[in-house]
């Protein structure tokens, strides 16, 4: 629902993910243990209301009116130009009005320091720890200019230091989207160097800490901002490192290899004695077994912790539509099924690494599944990792999936 509130009035903190943890003790009473046992035919149904009870009957309402004007595919095909052309209708005085409390209030945390923070309490609360996103990126065609990306290096500290600072979470997080700060364009180009060019890890870790270094294939000027880039992703790594665990989001598959090459080159930095930088896993690519677990044998090759963000993926009509002009193989999977079989196969890829070794893997279950939450909730019960531990957490959209995230926090408690 990002894409529905980007005009410049609101924050650009504008999207929160939230993960659920054993936690406070401002939680709701504990319930039976039984219910907590996989074999319970109760275990994890996601139908107990007392999970909304936290919710006011403003909250409940507003959530149905959203949801219900979401189930209309025309409303949400073309929900952009129909926000644009209501804004220009009412003014934007009067959208603000109509939009601020009914979508603005169930997707985003608030336009102020002030209104975020007063979320991120509620939220605490409720055993679910909050984790900001900065929702800026950019396509094809739509670079600034180096001091948009400086604008951009800017927002995302002031993430950092709001995740760290503000005591939210035992063990705070955060997501980054590497084409705020590097060029989508020469992400594309790099992708396609990759295919020839193999770049190795130490060059981008030395450039990063500004080092000259001449990337092959690259113009001058390209190389320059490319340099920019590396050091400005080397300064959020370093305001982060011990204290916030950036989240590196994955985009389109034109880009993908050259984000994952980037993030690699951060891990090996900073990801010595834990995982405090991520790569994102997008498990609707037929790939993406085979991308987890190259990129689990660089991390042993290379000596570095390793943590995942798993989700299904963002982008699939884009992507189809592209490959079909293109004359390419659909990279998504063929069905929802094997989607699912995709994303359960590299849930329990790293749910065993972490099991092995928990202070080397970590993993966020980023989903709005409750199928895939249940399993790995069981999964975790079978191999013998605790609730607790920081090496699992479960993710999902603020107000999204509100009877997943309250329910499962609710379980994690007891």
């Amino acid at each position: 629902m990002c894409s529905l509130l980007r005009p410049p009035m609101f924050s650009r903190f504008i999207s929160v993910r939230l993960k659920s943890v054993a936690a406070s003790q401002s939680l709701p009473a504990k319930r039976d243990r039984s219910l907590c046992n996989p074999s319970s035919p109760d275990f994890l149904t996601f139908e107990d209301p007392q999970a909304f009870k936290v919710k006011s009957f403003w909250e409940l309402i507003r959530a149905l009116g959203v949801f219900r004007l979401c189930s209309f595919p025309v409303l949400v095909n073309n929900c952009s130009k129909l926000m644009a052309i209501t804004r220009k209708v009412l003014g934007q005085r009067c959208f603000c009005m109509v939009v601020r409390p009914s979508v603005y209030a169930q997707f985003v945390a608030g336009e102020t320091e002030g209104e975020i923070a007063d979320s991120m309490q509620k939220m605490s609360s409720l055993g679910l720890h909050p984790m900001l996103a900065v929702p800026i990126e950019e396509d094809l065609g739509e670079s600034t200019g180096e001091r948009r990306y400086e604008d951009n290096l800017a927002s995302m500290l002031e993430c950092v230091h709001m995740s760290h600072s503000k005591g939210w979470s035992k063990n705070p997080m955060m997501q980054l989207k590497i084409t705020a700060l590097v060029s989508p364009e020469l992400c594309v180009k790099l992708t396609s160097l990759l295919k020839m060019e193999q770049y190795d890890l130490n060059m981008l870790v030395r450039a990063m800490e500004g080092k000259e270094v001449m990337f092959p294939g690259l113009s001058e000027s390209e190389n320059t901002h490319f340099l920019l880039g590396l050091q400005r992703l080397n300064r959020i790594g370093e305001a982060s490192v011990n204290k916030v665990r950036v989240l590196v989001d994955a985009e389109y598959t034109y880009m993908n290899p050259a984000l994952s090459l980037i993030t690699a080159a951060m891990m090996k930095k900073f990801n010595q004695q834990s995982a405090w930088i991520w790569n994102t896993y997008q498990c609707y690519l037929k790939e993406s077994r085979n991308l987890l677990l190259d990129a689990i044998q660089t991390s042993i090759d290379q000596s570095f912790c390793f943590g995942v963000k798993l989700v299904r993926g963002a982008y699939m009509d884009k992507e189809r539509k592209l490959a079909e002009k293109e004359g390419r193989t659909d990279p998504i999977h063929e069905s929802w099924e094997r989607t699912n079989d995709s994303y359960n196969g590299c849930l329990e890829i790293m749910l065993r690494l972490v099991s092995e070794t928990p202070e080397r893997y970590m993993i966020i279950v980023a989903t709005h599944n409750e199928e895939s939450v249940r399993r790995a909730v069981t999964r975790m019960e079978e191999l013998g990792l605790d609730r607790d531990t920081d090496a699992v957490c479960f993710g999902q959209l603020l107000g999204m999936c509100d009877h997943v995230s309250l329910t499962l926090a609710w379980f994690l408690c007891v």
